[in-house]
């Protein structure tokens, strides 16, 4: 499903190249769930952005499904990612104009996604926020924020959900009920789920754990 060969992120700094994750190889089967630990600036979050195609590896290639997205031209990395991949951010990233229905309602759009309103309706309810979808982001607590941010996410049915710490602007009981919907999206569904988190609650109950320090993997685990 998902495979990294020796996956490596520099930039260049004012002191110089920067490395920020350094070569990194390994695999993630289909319907895993995986948790992508480590304390902050251990390189989370690039990671994940390379998984997902948003930023480019200095070397190395990610392959999503055996095709290696680092080949892929912006137009086709684009269709790729709307297929495939659905993102969860910390920060939730709704559109603050657009209303909850509207907001899971734009990546069918963007798609040609045939009868989207009734579909992104049907998200928002296997969210738990049946009724809201006239809300604004603004008019929403922070964990409906995050819930439509998942069926968002889910809006083009894809195979892989990356979340960067989904739970990390939430309180601790938010946060458990955004972990339970993510574990049974993934059990129901039988999805790729990967997480970037801080939260030693939700990487327990991942399938694997792959941990970071200063930009290296130093452990992967397996659980299940």
């Amino acid at each position: 499903m998902i495979e990294l060969s020796e996956v490596s992120r520099t930039v260049t700094s004012g002191a110089g190249p920067l490395t920020i994750l350094h070569p990194a190889s390994f695999k993630i089967s289909r319907g895993r769930t995986v948790a992508i630990t480590g304390p902050s600036g251990s390189g989370k979050s690039t990671l994940l952005g390379l998984l997902a195609g948003l930023d480019a590896p200095t070397t190395g290639a990610v392959r999503i499904d055996g095709v290696n997205i680092t080949q892929l031209g912006e137009e086709a990395l684009a269709r790729l990612r709307g297929e495939k991949i659905g993102i969860v951010f910390q920060f939730f990233h709704l559109l603050p104009a657009l209303t909850a229905l509207e907001n899971v309602l734009v990546p069918m759009e963007l798609m040609g996604v045939s009868q989207a309103r009734a579909r992104a309706t049907a998200l928002l309810a296997e969210v738990g926020l049946t009724g809201r979808g006239h809300h604004y982001p603004s008019q929403l607590s922070g964990g409906e924020q995050q819930r439509v941010a998942i069926a968002r996410a889910l809006a083009n049915n894809p195979p892989i959900l990356l979340a960067d710490e989904p739970t990390g602007n939430l309180d601790s009981a938010t946060g458990r009920q955004v972990i339970d919907l993510l574990m049974r999206l993934n059990q129901d569904r039988g999805r790729t789920l990967v997480l970037v988190t801080h939260d030693a609650e939700l990487a327990v109950v991942a399938d694997e754990t792959i941990a970071l320090r200063d930009g290296r993997v130093v452990s992967q685990t397996e659980r299940a």
